[in-house]
């Protein structure tokens, strides 16, 4: 029998007979395990604090919901007629912002971490709205947009655009000078300059910036939908509150932390997909 797989040639043999994908499944399922049991030991920790009702000095679990209370009121969200205005709602919000903010960062992060003129044109003003945080703009935002729904996606614009602009910059100024001095010795020139090397050289910090304005998307979106929004998973949680059912605060927290780990997660994925000469870590 040995004899007989072994005269199989090795491109047709199975994935599950070569040597190396026995290792690689296993490690797969030790990281899967390893996550769930991170998860299960969160849960544990909140059902112990939540039930003995712990006070930690500044911080008291008296009124923190159980976790069985909050898989209740996920429950009846689930089953809610309101559930899919929350989600698209939201979901519309984020993607029309952050798409917005991916197209002026990338651009002007091109741009300025090139050109002389560029970084001493557009940098100092940008510097200056940079540490402005995102709920100091909402008043700002209701003056000059007519609609709420025009300025919860500035609002959310403006949280994601930073990030993707400073990342931008950071990766064009990292691309090895002897790349550029090479191309131009080649009669590399002009925008085919900007798409053939500084583009795919830039390309990792531009995904990693992509990454993280998702995240500062959401944490934008949330703060904007408490003031102005109707519909909206962060005008469910303030709403919650407001009304004190403490385990749906619970839940718009946990679908906050799904939507945005799901997005930022696609988002490397497709980043991974579209640099295949690009491996995190130097992994292989």
């Amino acid at each position: 029998m040995s004899s007989v797989v072994s005269s199989v040639p090795p491109a047709a043999r199975p994935a599950s007979a070569t040597p190396a994908a026995a290792p690689r499944v296993r490690v797969a399922w030790g990281r899967l395990a390893a996550q769930a049991a991170s998860l299960a030991v969160c849960l544990l920790a909140w059902h112990l604090a939540a039930s003995h009702k712990l006070h930690l000095g500044l911080v008291t679990f008296a009124n923190v919901p159980l976790p069985s209370e909050a898989l209740e009121a996920a429950w009846q969200l689930l089953q809610s007629p309101k559930l899919r205005l929350h989600l698209t709602s939201s979901l519309l919000r984020v993607f029309i912002g952050f798409g917005l903010a991916a197209a002026f960062g990338v651009l002007l992060g091109l741009l300025i971490g090139r050109l002389r003129w560029a970084r001493l044109g557009l940098l100092p003003p940008l510097e200056v709205l940079r540490p402005i945080p995102a709920v100091a703009w909402i008043p700002l935002a209701i003056l000059m947009f007519p609609s709420s729904e025009g300025s919860m996606m500035f609002i959310t614009f403006i949280g994601a655009l930073f990030p993707i602009l400073l990342n931008t910059i950071h990766g064009v100024e990292s691309v090895d000078a002897r790349l550029i001095a090479s191309a131009r010795s080649l009669g590399t020139r002009g925008w085919r300059l900007f798409t053939e090397v500084i583009g795919p050289g830039s390309a990792p910090s531009i995904v990693t910036g992509l990454s993280i304005g998702m995240g500062t998307c959401w944490f934008c979106l949330v703060t904007a939908e408490m003031i102005s929004g109707q519909y909206g998973i962060g005008y469910y949680t303030w709403e919650s509150y407001t009304v004190q059912l403490y385990a749906n605060i619970i839940v718009g927290m946990l679908l906050i932390g799904v939507l945005g780990m799901g997005s930022s997660a696609l988002i490397q994925r497709l980043g991974q997909w579209l640099m295949p000469w690009h491996r995190p870590g130097g992994a292989r």
